[in-house]
């Protein structure tokens, strides 16, 4: 089994990973640390530029994080908080679905269009720096959105009176 095929279907189980624990996240609340965390474990992911294989040059850094900023978006849309019983809720939203099977789908027609032309341990760098182009932006942003509901919550910032 060569790599190309073997990275389509780890990206597939990835992918339908990512959607299993977003519908599950749905159902507790929301923390900080929830939201804080996982760019953070992602980041672990950057040992593999150790390696000469998966090392890109600057100017396919710089084409997959623009394209990982771009997809964000589609995933600052689609997520938004509220709150229900004094605790703050990722909302459910049934285009966060298609977003990500979109998104998959893109990724994968990429990929295999790619790997004619780019090595595929370069190709996987580049992915990883689009994923974590992706993942940052739209975790910052989420994190924004409930540090706004959580003051809104408990009240923090209002004036005490003397």
């Amino acid at each position: 089994m060569d790599y190309v095929l073997l990275s389509t279907i780890a990206a597939i189980g990835m992918g339908s990973l990512a959607m299993f624990v977003r519908m599950k996240a749905a159902k507790r609340p929301a923390t900080a640390r929830k939201i804080i965390l996982p760019p953070i474990f992602m980041s672990t992911g950057a040992l593999m530029f150790i390696f000469p294989m998966f090392r890109v040059g600057p100017l396919q850094i710089i084409e997959a994080l623009a394209v990982g900023m771009l997809f964000s978006i589609l995933l600052i849309r689609t997520s938004k908080f509220e709150i229900r019983e004094q605790d703050i809720y990722l909302k459910r939203s049934k285009a966060f679905i298609y977003i990500l099977v979109g998104l998959l789908i893109a990724r994968l027609i990429a990929k295999m269009i790619l790997s004619n032309s780019i090595d595929v341990g370069e190709l996987g760098g580049m992915f990883w720096i689009l994923a974590f182009g992706m993942i940052v932006p739209w975790r910052i942003a989420m994190y924004v959105e409930f540090k706004k509901l959580y003051r809104q919550l408990h009240g923090a910032g209002k004036p005490t009176t003397v």
